[in-house]
């Protein structure tokens, strides 16, 4: 299967296929951290037409999730741009997408999420409500639910690395969309 992850630095979702044996690539703005032959370096927008089977897509979620809202008014062009983003993701030719993003104004602007997952769902001690919009693709299952839940993510302290750190994919996670996703062809 030939599968793209947007706005993915990482590489974490696209290794979980590639371990499948699938085509993956990630793509974004940002180098890949770990230097991989299979990131492509740019705007994801521009790699949207290249006969994908899937696409699973994480955009920016700086002007779009709730813990943001109370400097809402002062972006209203960002969240805008933000959210025009967002919609030409959901309407790009690919025939199974899935778009990631913390509760936020997705849900408002555009069309409520298909699910609602946690990390604690899936093997990690923590919790991040984290929202899918899913086209032509089954709701995750839940592989190893924890105790624990800890707001790690929520209590992180500010720094340089902040933002990155905040929008990692748990392992957990990545493991269950490619092997749940993985065989949908």
């Amino acid at each position: 299967m030939k599968v793209l992850i947007g706005c993915e630095y990482s590489g974490a979702v696209r290794d979980a296929f590639r371990k499948l044996g699938h085509d993956a690539w990630s793509c974004d703005i940002i180098p890949d951290e770990n230097n991989s032959k299979y990131h492509i370096l740019g705007d994801v927008r521009k790699n949207l037409y290249e006969n994908w089977d899937l696409g699973i897509f994480f955009p920016p979620c700086t002007h779009l999730c709730v813990s943001g809202a109370r400097w809402f008014k002062q972006k209203t062009t960002e969240q805008e741009t933000a959210l025009d983003f967002v919609s030409r993701i959901m309407m790009a030719p690919i025939p199974k997408i899935a778009i990631e993003n913390p509760i936020g104004v997705i849900s408002t602007k555009i069309n409520k999420p298909s699910q609602i997952i946690q990390p604690w769902q899936f093997g990690h001690g923590e919790t991040k409500a984290t929202c899918l919009w899913l086209k032509n693709l089954p709701k995750l299952r839940y592989t190893n639910i924890v105790n624990g839940r800890e707001p790690r993510i929520h209590k992180m302290p500010p720094g340089k690395n902040r933002g990155k750190e905040r929008s990692r994919t748990f392992e957990g996670i990545a493991e269950a969309m490619a092997s749940q996703w993985g065989g949908i062809i």
